[in-house]
């Protein structure tokens, strides 16, 4: 991300605003949590991380998806537990978003949630009391939910760890990009000269 500063021609910062902030934390967490082995092949996604600063409320809780979705089937138990509540609390905001029943989940959450049934069951059960406050989801459980899926992979027991954080950092940058507003064409008038010779 600070490389992404100084090719934006932004100060040199980690936390640059040429990138939406929770894509920006995505890619430091996949940066630290990867080995000094997979870490190069990181640097090409640079540039695809500038200019992406879309305001669209879709984009925090469908980023935060996409990452606990490539997450959940390899974390520990007791990360599954944390990645299934954030997964379930992201996809009522959606619903809200969508104007859609708030149970129901977009196909993605529905099959990566059945694969996990002990944290889903419990997930269910404890997004279902009553808590006191709101918590805030876009600036404290989604980033929080990001940080615990990367450095869970980073962390399970599978051969291809970099690899997968690789996976998942190219799924937030698209999931990212599919929220930025589309260019708005303007129309150029010409103007006609008379040719004379």
């Amino acid at each position: 991300m600070e490389f992404a500063s100084y090719l934006a021609g932004e100060p040199w910062s980690d936390h640059p605003a040429c990138t939406h902030p929770l894509l920006a934390g995505v890619a430091r967490d996949v940066n630290d949590c990867t080995s000094d082995a997979g870490r190069t092949r990181l640097a090409p996604l640079i540039p695809s991380v500038i200019g992406l600063t879309p305001d669209d409320p879709h984009v925090v809780p469908r980023v935060t998806a996409r990452c606990i979705q490539h997450a959940l089937p390899v974390v520990s138990q007791e990360r599954q537990y944390i990645l299934a509540v954030a997964l379930l609390v992201g996809e009522r905001q959606l619903a809200l978003l969508d104007g859609r029943p708030l149970d129901d989940l977009e196909p993605e959450s529905r099959d990566v949630l059945e694969s996990v049934p002990a944290a889903t069951k419990w997930a269910r059960s404890f997004t279902s009391r009553a808590h006191r406050g709101t918590p805030d989801f876009a600036r404290r459980t989604a980033p929080r939910a990001v940080s615990c899926a990367v450095e869970g992979i980073s962390q399970a027991c599978v051969p291809n760890p970099d690899e997968r954080l690789f996976d998942l950092l190219t799924a937030a940058i698209e999931e990212t990009k599919r929220w930025v507003p589309a260019p708005v064409e303007r129309s150029v008038r010409q103007e006609v000269v008379p040719f004379t010779v």
